[in-house]
């Protein structure tokens, strides 16, 4: 997040509105922070002590005027109720994208919104429209390979995203030989930053790229008369990096670095690069990283989780990892 400095304030388009925002931004001590396309106050604002609202509490505020920002909106909508959060949407310009979301500290404020404001004209010829927010906490992630497991999508999730609070995985009904993810998050802004870090990302997981959007309705019902798919569900020469027998790496293994640089010279493609991070330990000493192959000549990184033993002092666990994953790459190229 970052403070929006005075000049995104006040460039040429519509400069008069932006100028009195900043003025009045300055005279009230009022604290905006802009965040991925959106502009908040508060979620906590100044003072405020305990959980944030409940459910219930939010409402949505469409049909804005695009050069009204809120120094008008924020003294009429708390003139209703107390302020726990206010988010303008924005576009890239500095205008507003035609609505904003205002949350209140209890679900009374927001039923006052709705019926102070709802067809309430902020302009002459300009009647606005609030109601209760849906506050969407549920993604879809379709087009999973049938060999990721539960665990290793929320392993990545929690790499990337903040609030994620179940997974539940189905058999994909829009592609053969997928799976669909549903992701629940604890609250709707969770859910709207885990998509667009998703969307932007371009997050793969076992080489292939993932489709998120918002969980439809009618999806969601159709998904709930099917069977859940077994969490450990797993495919055959799987493409993501697994969880391997629970045995030592044999010294076989241990030429799979080297055998994959030999061939990637041979094709040229480049020296492979090797990203690895240790993201859990187990008592027993197995250790599970993250693994991430970069090769020049390849246009998709290959990545994935692997568990790798440690088993003395002298051997590393990223080397082990690197072993490991050599080996997964190997394999997917056919060369093991």
């Amino acid at each position: 997040q970052r403070h929006l400095p005075p000049q995104t304030w006040t460039n040429s388009i519509n400069q008069a509105n932006k100028m009195a925002l900043l003025a009045w931004a300055k005279e009230t001590g009022i604290d905006l922070v802009q965040i991925n396309g959106q502009r908040r106050y508060g979620g906590p604002p100044p003072g405020w002590v305990g959980d944030p609202p409940p459910v219930g509490t939010e409402v949505f505020i469409g049909k804005l005027p695009q050069d009204m920002y809120e120094n008008a909106l924020i003294p009429l909508f708390q003139s209703v109720g107390k302020l726990y959060e206010f988010r303008l949407m924005m576009t890239f310009s500095g205008l507003n994208r035609g609505f904003a979301y205002a949350k209140y500290s209890n679900r009374r404020g927001a039923k006052e919104a709705i019926a102070a404001f709802n067809n309430f004209e902020v302009r002459e010829g300009c009647a606005i429209v609030v109601c209760k927010s849906t506050e969407k906490c549920e993604l879809s992630v379709d087009g999973l390979a049938t060999s990721v497991s539960r665990q290793e999508l929320e392993a990545m999730l929690r790499q990337v995203t903040e609030g994620v609070l179940s997974i539940t995985m189905y058999a994909s009904p829009c592609q053969k030989r997928a799976q669909l993810a549903v992701l629940k998050y604890s609250s709707h802004q969770a859910a709207a930053m885990a998509k667009k870090t998703l969307m932007e990302g371009n997050m793969r997981l076992g080489g292939v790229e993932m489709r998120v959007d918002w969980l439809n309705p009618d999806l969601k019902q159709k998904l709930q008369s099917c069977m859940e798919k077994p969490s450990s569900s797993r495919v055959q020469g799987s493409k993501c990096l697994g969880v391997p027998k629970q045995a030592p790496l044999s010294p076989v293994l241990h030429n799979a670095l080297d055998q994959l640089n030999t061939l990637c010279q041979r094709q040229y493609l480049g020296t492979p690069l090797f990203l690895t991070k240790c993201i859990q330990a187990n008592p027993n000493g197995w250790l599970r990283f993250w693994c991430r192959v970069v090769i020049p000549g390849c246009p998709v990184p290959f990545s994935g989780f692997t568990w790798v033993r440690q088993d003395g002092p002298g051997r590393s666990g990223h080397e082990e990892a690197k072993v490991a994953v050599a080996l997964q790459v190997l394999r997917m190229l056919g060369e093991s």
